[in-house]
């Protein structure tokens, strides 16, 4: 699973891709790993849980969300972490949310790291990193859960080709360069938000050093 990512922009570069309000987000670019902040993309209320009001469609907006989500005590514990990914949507756990669009969400990033088979040279875990040779600046549809501090997740789906090459079982969702594509996981209802959780073409996607 994706436990590294990469988002080499800073907010206002962000912000300026995907139109979105970059308010007071402080990103200035580097890693991402579970258990720190990264800047997220959501058009729900940031305080207020529940359905938006009937007919009402809020902007998008950035703000700092940390990666990883609480688990409930009879997950047992996933240590300081929390849960990074969501391998099955199906879950009690994930569902409501999923269906609720307030709480799904964009994770802006410029590449993603996928450990590999076997060892490099010198003989540490291998990893392969992949970035998109068609949007610069991409977005992985995750989904967020309002606790102490909100925590996202990212959604998972099927490997495309390069990531089955790699020895993956999965590989993050990345939503489509579209506006009509972000929109339909920041908006739309949960039977069409779901058809966007299908692994990304291997064509459009690069692996890098």
């Amino acid at each position: 699973m994706t436990m590294l990512y990469r988002l080499d922009a800073t907010a206002r570069q962000i912000a300026d891709t995907f139109d979105t309000r970059a308010g007071d987000d402080p990103w200035t670019g580097g890693y991402v790993a579970p258990g720190s902040f990264a800047p997220v993309i959501t058009a729900g209320r940031e305080f207020v849980a529940g359905p938006r009001p009937a007919g009402a469609r809020l902007e998008r907006r950035m703000i700092p969300r940390i990666w990883g989500v609480p688990p409930l005590p009879s997950m047992g514990d996933t240590g300081p972490r929390g849960i990074a990914t969501v391998r099955n949507p199906e879950s009690p756990f994930w569902i409501g949310n999923l269906r609720n669009s307030e709480f799904r969400c964009l994770i802006p990033a410029t590449s993603f790291m996928e450990w590999g088979k076997g060892r490099d040279k010198d003989g540490k875990r291998r990893q392969h990193w992949f970035a998109l040779s068609d949007q610069p600046i991409f977005t992985l549809a995750a989904i967020w859960k309002d606790s102490d501090v909100p925590g996202f997740a990212l959604m998972t789906c099927a490997p495309n080709a390069a990531l089955r090459h790699a020895g993956r079982d999965t590989m993050p969702v990345i939503v489509p360069a579209s506006r009509e594509a972000q929109d339909t996981w920041l908006y739309a209802d949960w039977k069409r938000a779901s058809e966007l959780l299908a692994p990304y073409p291997s064509s459009l996607m690069r692996e890098r050093d």
